[in-house]
């Protein structure tokens, strides 16, 4: 296995212990740091997978598929955890998470028909975007600036997820023919 697919492997395992820290609070007075770096980290990860596959020509199908899985175990669990802490509204996450279904019944289709679908740049700002979201939530810091970045950036990520997913669909609709 290459070091992007284990990056990509490792960003997955991380998921459990940022869920853990996330709604135990078992980290005490610093559990918001804890949860930062778990997040930061994985995040990271997969920044550094990506560039190290294309610079190093060591793009697979595995990373094609898990490394977009491994985001979404990501950004979604953190999300879900963030309904439970009463930091984001459940229709958000919803909105989210759809998208994410459709995109993977997308390339699920695509993969039957042997072709498969990468993340696009839509995709991509997408989950930068969601990413900056998820670490402003973990912050939770009160003051109104910090608390207007964190509205702006839940409304650029639900915008973004939807501007994403109509890419996505325009761009791939020859996969899925309704017959």
């Amino acid at each position: 296995m290459n070091l992007p697919n284990k990056l990509t492997i490792g960003r997955m395992i991380m998921v459990p212990f940022l869920v853990l820290f996330l709604l135990t609070g078992w980290g005490g007075a610093a559990n918001r740091w804890i949860c930062l770096v778990i997040f930061a980290v994985a995040s990271i990860t997969d920044w550094f997978d990506g560039k190290i596959a294309r610079r190093d020509h060591l793009v697979t199908d595995f990373g094609k598929f898990m490394d977009p899985l491994a985001d979404k175990l990501l950004v979604c669990s953190a999300m879900i955890c963030m309904i439970e802490l009463d930091r984001l509204p459940a229709w958000i996450v919803i909105i989210i998470i759809a998208r994410e279904f459709i995109i993977s019944g997308f390339r699920l289709i695509a993969a039957e028909k042997g072709v498969v679908i990468a993340a696009n740049y839509w995709g991509k700002v997408k989950t930068v975007c969601q990413m900056v979201m998820i670490i402003l939530l973990i912050l939770d810091f009160s003051h109104p600036f910090f608390r207007t970045l964190t509205q702006i950036s839940i409304w650029l990520s639900v915008i973004l997820t939807v501007v994403s997913l109509m890419t996505y669909i325009w761009q791939n609709k020859s996969i899925v023919k309704i017959e």
